[in-house]
């Protein structure tokens, strides 16, 4: 398996100032799953490249197992309990930078023990998508021998569960988190003051003494862009300026999944500028797609064309 994806799979009901819908698919590992399959499509006669683990309920509809295996994803880790699938409800405002959170049920979600299939183990890269801290560590202890590994989070948790989230942090290769996300972990005000302590495991449960952080942060910042901290340097892109923002729901995770799809496979790619400078073009161009359609509409059935189109235009803009 070249990338395996632990979150959630969930419905979500969302309002913004453009748009709104009820019981649209989403979660975690969906919006990173489709970003990942975009640029890992499948190969006839092959396995599947991309891989999701993560629990549904009884209610989980065919037709949402179906667009997901047509897109080349390996379901073989999604478990159908008993139970109401996760789901998720939000309002976006304004410039629609934050979310406000109307309901939240976890529902099978609860409880989950997250296994990757022995057929995917180990895999090469390994994205602990947005799920309790307790989850990642178990996902990560049980691939010891994946070449990269990522963790992603949300405030719930680092509220919560700082003491599982630090463990975690320590474990991965890469953190990927949004400005928010960094400044609270490091009670920093400024995000790039708050970087070398996360890094360092001086801002993490236990200080300095119970280990180092991560090896390489990436903030995401929303329309400022992201900023990537590796042992190969520092990297800051824009935002691809779009001006038909229509949700912002699972911009964060799409990211994540174009960024990982695109260094999988890499030899030694945490040290090469140049391909992680690459992938993170992707990862810009690809999230500025989902936040134009609601839910992961933006990304699904997204020509070829017009995305290398958007490609080469980012590219001229930030000089490559």
């Amino acid at each position: 398996m070249d990338l395996a994806i632990v979150g959630s799979i969930g419905y979500d009901d969302i309002e913004t100032v453009v748009a709104s819908g009820s019981d649209i698919l989403g979660g975690s590992a969906v919006h990173a799953g489709i970003s990942a399959s975009f640029h890992m499509p499948s190969i006839p006669g092959r396995t599947p490249r991309v891989g999701l683990v993560a629990p549904v309920g009884a209610d989980f509809a065919e037709r949402d197992q179906s667009m997901l295996e047509g897109l080349g994803l390996d379901l073989s880790g999604v478990a159908r309990l008993e139970g109401k699938t996760f789901r998720w409800s939000g309002r976006y405002g304004g410039t629609m930078e934050n979310v406000e959170t109307i309901s939240t049920e976890v529902n099978v979600l609860g409880g989950f023990n997250p296994e990757i299939p022995d057929s995917w183990n180990p895999p090469k890269v390994l994205f602990c998508a947005n799920t309790d801290p307790g989850s990642q560590v178990s996902v990560l202890d049980q691939c010891p021998n994946v070449e990269i590994s990522a963790v992603d989070t949300f405030m719930l948790w680092i509220e919560t569960e700082f003491d599982e989230l630090s463990l975690a942090l320590r474990k991965a290769d890469i953190a990927i988190l949004n400005e928010e996300e960094v400044c609270a972990i490091s009670g920093e005000d400024v995000f790039t003051r708050a970087i070398q302590p996360i890094l360092s495991g001086a801002a993490l449960h236990g200080g300095e003494s119970a280990g180092r952080g991560p090896s390489a942060l990436i903030v995401k910042r929303g329309s400022g862009g992201v900023l990537a901290n590796f042992p190969c340097g520092i990297l800051a892109l824009p935002a691809f300026p779009t001006t038909d923002i229509v949700d912002p729901t699972g911009c964060g995770d799409s990211f994540a999944g174009a960024f990982l799809a695109n260094i999988a496979g890499r030899s030694g790619v945490l040290n090469d500028t140049e391909a992680i400078r690459a992938a993170l073009v992707q990862a810009v161009v690809t999230s500025s797609f989902t936040i134009e359609g609601l839910g992961s509409s933006g990304l699904l059935g997204l020509e070829r064309g017009l995305y290398h189109a958007r490609l080469d235009k980012y590219r001229r803009i930030v000089g490559l």
